[in-house]
């Protein structure tokens, strides 16, 4: 082989490995959502808002653990009277609750759920949930869904809105409906299953 081929033969080399690598680099935005910076997101809202928004359907489980080693529901607020209430009134917890694909905590992870509750019924177990849902799993990672509502914990089902989101889920609005799988009322740990319907663009 000539010097002359030897060179267009490297170039060729480097070009294709140049390229490759921008592929990888745009699968790993793809991965990671989208870019946040400023320019990126108003790039975003002129290029997005003049479509019809989508709709993804999620169906994870929550783990809230209150006793253990670890829990993910910790209290930090506790009101004079609320060891006195039937309804816990008064009470503040902050969750960092883990989220599976199934019931099962060892099954695959897709997220974590990070927020505050309170107690705030002097009549029945119900909470006020503000929180998001941090995606971890490879589809959503880094995205987030921000869910508000009251939750009527001894209900079977319970409605709270999806007002918000990040990333992949920007300008999220939708509902997520919880239904509690296994509850101890021993050890306050529970799992909850979420069906979630959220419309984003």
């Amino acid at each position: 082989m000539g010097e002359m081929e030897k060179m267009v033969y490297t170039t060729l080399i480097l070009f294709s490995f140049v390229v490759i690598n921008l592929q990888i680099i745009q699968g790993n935005d793809a991965i990671n959502c989208m870019e946040k910076d400023p320019k990126s997101i108003q790039k975003w809202f002129e290029k997005n808002l003049h479509h019809d928004p989508k709709l993804t359907n999620l169906h994870f489980y929550l783990h809230d653990i209150v006793s253990g080693p670890t829990p993910t529901n910790v209290p930090i607020v506790i009101s004079n009277s609320t060891a006195k209430s039937p309804t816990f009134f008064g009470l503040v917890a902050a969750i960092d609750d883990p989220l599976t694909v199934g019931p099962d905590p060892d099954s695959e992870k897709v997220g974590r759920a990070q927020g505050l509750f309170a107690s705030t019924s002097l009549e029945e177990t119900s909470y006020h949930m503000s929180f998001n849902i941090v995606f971890t799993n490879e589809k959503y990672n880094g995205s987030t869904l921000t869910i508000v509502g009251a939750n009527p914990f001894l209900h079977e089902y319970r409605e709270l809105a999806v007002v918000g989101g990040s990333g992949v889920f920007r300008l999220a609005r939708g509902s997520a409906v919880l239904k509690t799988l296994t509850y101890n009322a021993t050890s306050g740990n529970a799992v909850v299953e979420y069906n979630v319907a959220v419309l984003h663009y």
